[in-house]
């Protein structure tokens, strides 16, 4: 399989793993540079076995090449009206309402929400905001002409909920490859590696709704047990220091390979 690999990928401290694992395991890639503004991908090859990496913009992109596979997973089952069907309560934000972004909606009191895209996922990067910090945000970024949310880009709201840890699974044919915490809130004691609860409740959830042939799930631990905190394409989820890059790299070729 051949890796097309976006460069210029500001956001993720860890992206240079990518390439250090392709390095190491001798596979054929190149690098591409798009910018933010563009419609379409300015690269030709005659391979077909193609798996693109970077950000939303090459995901989303790379779906008109057709003819390339795996490719990219962007969109599809990975929009929360879709997968929220099968897994339900089981997600930390489950009730949520939709809205354009330039839409005014009430606040309570010292009120706190959790807002972000519903269907572009990267337009912004969802968390909780106060109503004074919402605001403020919404003027900013409509008034930037540097990404692309408009005053009818769709955000979720969604009651806050206090998480205990967080963690980012990496799946690929129904099997979890890799697995690793990002955050630990409050006193959450550090662990090394994913409790057998967390793994067993990702488990239950791909029997659920097996959503993609390569996939990334966000789990956390609630007061009210594990949730599924979002599903993001494989194709532009960021790593993390404690991502084995290698290993999900080398699912995706063996599983893809067939």
């Amino acid at each position: 399989m051949y890796f097309l690999v976006q460069a210029n990928v500001y956001l993720d401290p860890d992206h240079y793993k990518i390439f250090d694992a392709l390095e190491e395991l001798n596979i054929e890639y190149d690098v591409i540079n798009i910018p933010p503004t563009a419609e379409k991908l300015e690269f030709k090859t005659d391979r077909k076995d193609v798996f693109v990496y970077g950000s939303v913009t090459i995901a989303r992109l790379a779906k008109q090449n057709t003819d390339w596979f795996p490719g990219s997973f962007y969109g599809g089952n990975h929009l929360y009206e879709v997968y929220s069907k099968y897994y339900g309560e089981n997600l930390l934000n489950y009730n949520i309402s939709v809205h354009q972004i330039s839409e005014e909606f009430s606040w309570k009191k010292d009120e706190i929400k959790f807002i972000k895209p519903y269907n572009e996922a990267k337009i912004f990067t969802g968390k909780v905001f106060t109503e004074t910090e919402w605001k403020d945000f919404v003027f900013e970024a409509l008034e930037s002409r540097t990404n692309r949310i408009t005053q009818d880009s769709l955000i979720q709201i969604s009651q806050a909920k206090r998480t205990i840890k967080e963690a980012r699974l990496w799946i690929v044919g129904g099997q979890i490859i890799d697995g690793g915490y990002y955050k630990f809130n409050d006193n959450a004691p550090f662990e090394e590696k994913v409790s057998e609860d967390g793994f067993t409740f990702a488990n239950e959830m791909i029997n659920l709704f097996d959503l993609e042939e390569a996939f990334v799930m966000d789990i956390c631990l609630t007061d009210e047990g594990w949730k599924i905190v979002e599903i993001n394409c494989i194709n532009s989820s960021g790593f993390y220091p404690n991502t084995n890059v290698k290993s999900v790299i080398k699912a995706l070729i063996i599983y893809f390979s067939h």
